[in-house]
């Protein structure tokens, strides 16, 4: 047989990303855009060119434990895999986490964070996981005021020196539960030395890095989140011996593999509170605000990378006498997925611009107030959309889209993390619930939505806003009605929640097509809002059968 398909290809991913440049120009001004965009040249570059293909040529290379030394000694030392060492370098000279804490951006730093990891991650095997924890450390040590730590770490989570920079794991998640961590079990005593940490981490994420945060509760506090303080861990000694932890196993997950994820004991770990002895769960706040938005923005740049593949194979496969890309039903296909990809980057976005106004202390009150709601919100919706669309993705490569050596399947493996980690879909929901009880939010909420839509003008837009605007209202109908039963408010959580996240999207999809076409950009984002309408946006059920539910749950 004389046919081989031709695989599809990534060219720069800055350039070759015009929704990304339109939504940069629209929110950057000028001069600074322009300013940035050697940066993001570069980065498109290593991101479609280099790192893509030292991803796939590293394919195999995952995480390894060494738990022995040849001559007994218990060492415990993971090595990662190649392409991560080079991330790490990376990721210090190009200032991937500094750039959010230098701000010389101002408020608009984070969005210029976030731009430059969404041009690399893909290509970078989920590098972004330890990245995430090692900012939101980097937020919670400045948001609690801990001088020394501040002094000593900040400097090192921020740098952009390879040989002085540091990640940072997250080690909350125990057997007794995920997102539940009131149920922590992990203790802390005083000893001479200070506080020593005794327990199991059952999941560790970053278990690699030079420090983490972590849970425990001081012996003889109560139990629950009150209970527990957030302790400060750096995980090796002077010598560079482990800190009183030793690493059971390397967990063998469905995706995520080149992540170092791992179960740990903690048998004397030296240990420093970061902010008193209580209110552990309360002072991961900052934290989760910021790695929450990683999660949403994780999900973004995901559901580019298998766009942009699947964009490209159409050009290449043939079939039935002509390319996929010319073949009405694929080409609709793929047409309703890159509708939910440019929702859901705008929202991503949208709670990445309010952390910055947030962090720069920019942001008026109502912000402050949508900025808590709009995070779980990005959150979870990404989360599905990037699982709905990775999954689509790899049904448009046929057979190719289901053979590892492709690095098709990892793609979609990857992404079924980020409507887990952080929260699931449910707990983010009930978290946007409990956003909601903070007087004013609801109408923050709404006023965002309208303020959004009312700069909308163009006539072809205009089934997008008044769908927007029925969402809303049947959000608004429902949630008053739900309060009086708490049964009910809890069951409908998820749908409640999913379509204050679409009617956002919608409301910013809208807008940002309203701007296009008055700057020369093109109906590209007015067929996606069009077409993201049509997808669905009102998911709310007004009845419900809970005794049905009970059956069949």
């Amino acid at each position: 047989m004389s046919f081989f398909q031709a695989p599809p290809v990534l060219g720069n991913q800055y350039d070759d990303d015009a929704f990304l440049q339109g939504y940069l120009a629209r929110t950057l001004p000028p001069e600074m855009f322009r300013s940035l965009q050697d940066d993001f040249r570069e980065l498109g570059e290593l991101g479609g060119k280099y790192f893509y293909e030292f991803q796939q040529r590293d394919r195999l290379n995952e995480p390894v434990l060494t738990q022995w030394d040849p001559w007994g000694q218990r060492i415990d030392h993971i090595e990662v895999s190649p392409l991560w060492k080079e991330a790490e370098a990376l990721t210090a000279k190009k200032g991937l986490v500094a750039v959010a804490y230098e701000q010389k951006s101002g408020a608009l730093s984070r969005v210029h964070q976030f731009a430059l990891n969404y041009l690399v991650q893909p290509s970078l095997d989920v590098y972004s996981c330890p990245l995430a924890m090692t900012d939101g450390a980097a937020r919670s040590l400045l948001s609690l005021g801990n001088q020394a730590l501040i002094d000593h770490a900040l400097p090192r989570l921020t740098s952009r020196d390879p040989a002085t920079f540091w990640t940072s794991g997250q080690w909350m998640t125990e057997r007794t539960g995920g997102s539940d961590v009131g149920l922590t079990l992990t203790e802390a005593r005083q000893s001479p030395e200070g506080w020593r940490l005794y327990g199991t981490k059952w999941f560790t994420s970053a278990t690699t890095a030079q420090m983490a945060l972590t849970l425990a509760r001081p012996t003889g506090n109560g139990p629950g989140g009150k209970g527990l303080a957030l302790f400060f861990v750096e995980t090796r000694d002077a010598q560079g011996r482990l800190n009183g932890i030793q690493i059971n196993r390397l967990k063998d997950k469905f995706g995520t593999r080149k992540v170092p994820t791992a179960e740990l004991t903690l048998d004397g770990t030296l240990a420093t509170p970061v902010a008193g002895l209580t209110d552990g769960i309360r002072n991961m706040a900052m934290m989760l605000n910021v790695t929450r938005t990683w999660n949403a923005m994780g999900a973004t740049w995901a559901m580019r990378r298998a766009l942009a593949l699947a964009h490209d194979y159409a050009k290449r496969r043939v079939q039935f006498g002509a390319p996929l890309s010319e073949k009405p039903l694929h080409v609709d296909t793929l047409a309703g997925l890159e509708a939910e990809f440019q929702a859901g980057f705008l929202l991503a976005f949208r709670a990445v611009e309010l952390l910055g106004k947030l962090e720069t202390r920019t942001a008026t009150e109502q912000e402050l107030l949508l900025q808590r709601l709009v995070t779980p919100l990005a959150k979870l919706t990404t989360g599905r959309q990037v699982v709905h669309i990775t999954s689509e993705v790899s049904e448009s490569f046929g057979g190719a889209g289901y053979v590892e050596d492709t690095g098709l399947p990892r793609i979609q493996a990857d992404a079924q993390v980020l409507s887990i980690w952080e929260g699931t879909t449910n707990v983010l929901s009930l978290d946007a619930l409990r956003a909601l009880a903070k007087e004013g939010t609801l109408e923050a909420f709404f006023h965002e939505v309208e303020g959004r839509l009312s700069k909308v003008t163009d006539v072809g837009l205009r089934p997008c806003v008044k769908t927007a605007h029925d969402a809303l209202e049947h959000a608004r109908a429902w949630v008053s009605g739900a309060m009086a039963n708490p049964t009910t408010m809890e069951a409908g959580a998820r749908r409640f929640s999913l379509t204050l996240g679409r009617t956002l999207e919608l409301a910013l999809l809208s807008e940002h097509a309203q701007w296009c076409l008055e700057h020369g950009h093109g109906p590209r984002s007015r067929a996606a809002a069009r077409r993201f309408r049509q997808n669905g946006v009102d998911l709310i059920q007004d009845e419900v059968d809970l005794d049905d539910s009970r059956l069949l749950g």
